[in-house]
């Protein structure tokens, strides 16, 4: 019997590709999302020591000029602040289109491999059956050999 080939092999092969791109794009999307948070998390530290310095300014005394400076700048950070944390909403949106793709690109590779595990069996069960038949007609063959040589010598008696 030939070697076992499953029908859909190039197929599948195409299927587990695909899903190593979607893979891989999910991911990417996952480490803009943590740069994004990264990038975050330095404003609000950033805002948390420009505040401090204000209020050193404020009790130390300052100029208004300067002090309004101070506070433009931390209204900066804050609005950059607010665009990280809506890139993060939109990023994890795409996050979550693309986990559907992965999900679905995972259910055609695992339908693939069910339809080869069931072709595989199949193959097996014929193999099965034709090494049974092999089997039958080899002993069958050593039987009726065995008897021709009795039957010879059982017809020479008479």
């Amino acid at each position: 019997m030939k070697k076992f080939h499953f029908s859909l092999q190039k197929l599948k092969d195409f299927r587990e590709q695909e899903l190593d791109r979607q893979k891989n794009a999910l991911s990417l999307l996952q480490a803009d999302l943590k740069r994004i948070e990264e990038a975050r998390e330095v404003l609000i530290d950033k805002v948390a020591e420009q505040s401090e310095q204000l209020d050193r300014v404020y009790r130390l005394g300052s100029t208004a000029s300067d002090i309004a400076m101070r506070k433009r700048y931390i209204v900066t950070l804050q609005q950059e602040i607010h665009i990280k944390e809506q890139q993060a909403i939109e990023k994890q949106a795409a996050i979550e289109k693309q986990l559907d793709v992965v999900v679905e690109a995972t259910k055609d590779v695992k339908t693939l491999e069910k339809l080869e595990e069931k072709q595989l069996e199949e193959y097996n069960h014929a193999a099965a059956k034709e090494n049974e038949q092999f089997i039958e007609e080899f002993v069958s063959g050593q039987t009726v050999r065995a008897a021709s040589p009795a039957s010879e010598t059982a017809g020479a008696a008479e």
